[in-house]
């Protein structure tokens, strides 16, 4: 099936890239006329032609990338020609401006695929995309897990997979899987990935680099068992990937009995050892089934095989049970290993490796990826990995200046402002794309997006001073500013909340009491797992008006109700509530609570809603530590490897009831689903403690951290007792955290710095003041003084200015900062 799809290869291919001329000295690329150039394309030939038409410096640079592809491409039957455009001869190829910036793939006269000729950005991308559109039917690009194991269930038993992952298609790493799958893509299946997601659901825990994985699934013959996998612990490089490749043909076990020093593998040639296990007649059976399972955790890195103790003419130390043969022409080592893993060790430990540079062109400069990996922040350094990665932007609409307002007032809308040349802005702008996926054929809201360097007057107009932010609209009501974590589902959970308009008014009792139970509006407790519900009696003005402006400020986070009949004290009396008053309906835990409202002002009332969202003995997360730490209070944490024990749980929750914990934020951190708390132990103590272990941290003062003696039981006595110590001073803490500022990696990206040390010399000019913006809900008169205000302003300006420590990274810079202090 698949080696007759290879056959594209004996057919003529030409690839086509039409772009301005640039006199340069390219003395390997020949010159053709467009005519000349079509006249010779011929059956069973191949070229890469380069469409020139006018002098421009700006594609010198590519033109230095495309002529060290000449002779790479040659290689593989592609030969490479520069076409000079004249004006005598007439060719589509030469003609519009919009055509200049595009390469075309032919196959003979037929064309293939178009390429925007910014994703050919060095020799790498040209190689690697022009194998990989010719291999496109042949190489299975997948992004789901679903999509790998119907690819793994379809080859059991007929043929085995290459499966690779790469950070970005056009890299170094994307060229040496093409080159692998065009010599070796009748053999074996390639499928190819980019979803770092992907990667990790299939086991991998170091997904920051590129990696090959070889699936053994033509020894399988029941369906339900899984393809062994081995991965490769080298760097992807097409010499590297070939030594792996062609380690994966050699036997698992190969039986000698004859004189080691003299015994010669494919291994040894692709510079791998040799392990010998020794055996003997009479342990034959249980040492083969030993060497085969060495073969497998061996597999790519060296080679194994069975040594007839019996058969041998040369004798071997008696003790001996493992020879280790490292290179040809080398003594070999007689060793007495007795556990496996001994065995694994000393063959990973004595392993020669050697710096394989692939430099096909013998001019090609690797970079220094110490100083090419240090970017900004981690946001940027992940935009700068994934920069070619190509989103499903088509899932939402785009917007203009002409086309937003008819946009946004023609149907409820998300509109997402961002700034193309941010790094947050293109991090977010991916979860963006998975929330319109998630939303498609779902939702009737509209997901729109505008680029704010490009129409940077429509997101002054709505009041836009930083980036990326979302805003609802909604007919007849104000623009709703979302405030949430940038991710998809913090953002999803926004959307679905603000479908209903907040506060709800209840006019009943008996739908009172459907709305506390959560069957009014059941289909939303997934995303809110607390109610609420305002009891007012029909004369509390006030209280009413001051409720309803916080319901109204919490849409999208909570859904809230109000209830202000004749009859609203039997609610009262049943939850025990004087009016006014509050019912938290807890849909989790199947509990109302009230809580009272006298004399309490709208922003109280959010503060109070706020708070009463949050969980009394929460897991933490990377998510949402940023939330509690905001709490300013010490961290009580038991640092869990799995489940959290029911009778600590217990024990804590107790404590919490009777208020002996209000001091604290009482959390608990499981291992196993937040990994990241391995590596905060690891900073408390020099090596990994037992687990359960429970640890008070006052990051908000001091520093210190205290552990809760391992030798005691966690019970409520114990702990309240240890608690008491801490508090007297009576207990020395294990360690006292440095108080280190979170830092640019280099001076150069210190621009908190260079924006104050601009804004002291801006103030000695005594300039007028910026206009503050609050992040209100806007309406006409205050977009038309906004706009009046900001437009003395350059709009450069105003990005900058805006770009403070408050608001600059929003979430991300929490999330980094947060973890780093816990």
């Amino acid at each position: 099936m698949m080696s007759s799809s290879f056959n594209i290869f004996s057919v003529g291919i030409s690839f086509v890239m039409v772009c301005i001329f640039y006199k340069s000295s390219v003395d390997s690329l020949p010159e053709l006329s467009p005519q000349k150039y079509f006249s010779t394309l011929q059956s069973g030939k191949a070229s890469l032609a380069y469409f020139c038409q006018a002098d421009s410096p700006s594609t010198s640079i590519f033109l230095e990338e495309l002529n060290k592809a000449v002779k790479p491409l040659q290689d593989y039957g592609i030969s490479v020609a520069k076409v000079n455009c004249v004006k005598e001869e007439a060719s589509r190829y030469c003609g519009k401006e919009k055509d200049l910036m595009k390469a075309y793939l032919f196959r003979g006269n037929i064309l293939l695929r178009e390429f925007p000729t910014d994703t050919l950005f060095d020799v790498n991308a040209i190689i690697a995309h022009v194998l990989f559109a010719l291999l496109f039917n042949e190489v299975k690009y997948v992004t789901t897990l679903e999509r790998l194991q119907n690819i793994e269930d379809t080859l059991k038993g007929k043929a085995n997979i290459a499966f690779a992952y790469v950070r970005a298609i056009g890299t170094p790493e994307h060229r040496a899987v093409m080159e692998a799958a065009f010599v070796y893509g009748t053999t074996y299946q390639f499928v190819l990935t980019t979803e770092i997601a992907l990667l990790g659901s299939i086991g991998t825990e170091d997904i920051e680099y590129a990696h090959l994985y070889f699936f053994h699934c033509k020894p399988v013959l029941d369906l339900t068992q899984q393809c062994r996998r081995t991965l490769m612990e080298q760097p992807l490089t097409t010499l590297n990937i070939y030594r792996f490749i062609k380690s994966m043909e050699a036997p698992l076990l190969t039986e000698v009995a004859e004189d080691p020093q003299q015994v010669s593998t494919v291994h040894l040639q692709l510079g791998l050892p040799l392990v010998f296990i020794v055996s003997q007649q009479a342990t034959y059976e249980a040492d083969r089934r030993t060497a085969e399972w060495i073969g497998w955790r061996l597999l790519g890195k060296a080679g194994v095989l069975l040594l007839l103790r019996d058969s041998l003419e040369v004798d071997i130390p008696q003790q001996a049970n493992v020879v280790f043969k490292r290179e040809e022409g080398m003594p070999v080592e007689y060793l007495v290993l007795h556990d496996i893993d001994l065995v694994i060790s000393h063959v990973e430990n004595n392993m020669y490796t050697e710096e394989v540079r692939e430099d096909e062109d013998n001019d090609i400069e690797e970079p220094d990826m110490d100083t090419l990996g240090i970017q900004d922040d981690e946001v940027a350094e992940t935009v700068y990995r994934d920069r070619k990665r190509q989103l499903p932007l088509e899932l939402t609409v785009e917007l203009t200046e002409e086309t937003f307002n008819a946009t946004v007032t023609a149907s409820d809308s998300i509109v997402l402002f961002y700034a193309g040349w941010q790094a947050v802005s293109m991090a977010f702008l991916q979860s963006y794309i998975d929330l319109a996926i998630k939303l498609k054929g779902t939702s009737t809201m509209l997901l729109a997006r505008i680029n704010c360097a490009d129409w940077s007057d429509v997101c002054t107009k709505q009041n836009v001073t930083e980036f990326p932010v979302v805003k609802m609209y909604k007919e007849g009501e104000n623009p709703v500013s979302y405030a949430g974590m940038l991710g998809t589902e913090d953002l999803l959970r926004f959307i679905q909340l603000s479908r209903i308009s907040c506060p709800v008014n209840i006019t009943s009792v008996q739908e009172a009491e459907e709305y506390l139970s959560g069957e009014l509006y059941k289909d939303l407790i997934s995303y809110s797992s607390v109610s609420v519900l305002g009891l007012f009696s029909p004369t509390m003005t006030t209280a009413k008006e001051d409720f309803t402006e916080a319901g109204k400020y919490l849409k999208g986070c909570v859904i809230t109700g109000i209830y202000s009949e004749e009859d609203v004290s039997i609610l009262s009396n049943k939850y025990t509530a004087t009016l006014p008053a509050l019912l938290l309906a807890r849909h989790k835990e199947d509990k109302v609570e009230s809580l009272p409202l006298a004399n309490t002002h709208a922003q109280d009332i959010v503060q109070i809603i706020t708070n009463s969202l949050l969980e009394t003995f929460p897991e933490i997360t990377v998510e949402n530590l940023p939330t509690y730490l905001r709490l300013q209070k010490p961290l009580l944490v038991l640092f869990s490897d799995g489940s959290i024990n029911p009778q600590y749980k217990k024990a804590m929750l107790t404590l919490i009831k009777e208020k002996h914990l209000d001091s604290l934020t009482p959390c608990w951190l499981n291992l196993k689903t937040t990994p990241v708390g391995r590596g905060v132990l690891q900073m408390y103590f020099d090596v990994l403690p037992p687990l359960p272990l429970l640890v008070v941290v006052n990051l908000h003062s001091g520093g210190q951290v205290f552990a809760f003696p391992s030798d005691q039981a966690i019970t409520e006595q114990n702990l309240l007792l240890w608690l008491k110590k801490v508090e007297a001073g009576l207990e020395s803490p294990i360690t006292i955290l440095p108080a280190q500022e979170w830092k640019p990696p280099l001076p150069a990206y210190n621009f908190l710095h260079m924006m104050d040390a601009a804004a002291s010399q801006h103030s000695s000019r005594k300039s007028p003041e910026c206009v503050k913006e609050t992040d209100v809900q806007e309406n006409d008169k205050e977009q038309h003084e906004d706009k009046s205000a900001i437009k003395k302003e350059p709009t450069e300006t105003l990005r900058i200015k805006h770009w403070n420590r408050s608001n600059v990274f929003k979430a991300e810079k929490s999330f980094r900062h947060d973890n780093e202090e816990l």
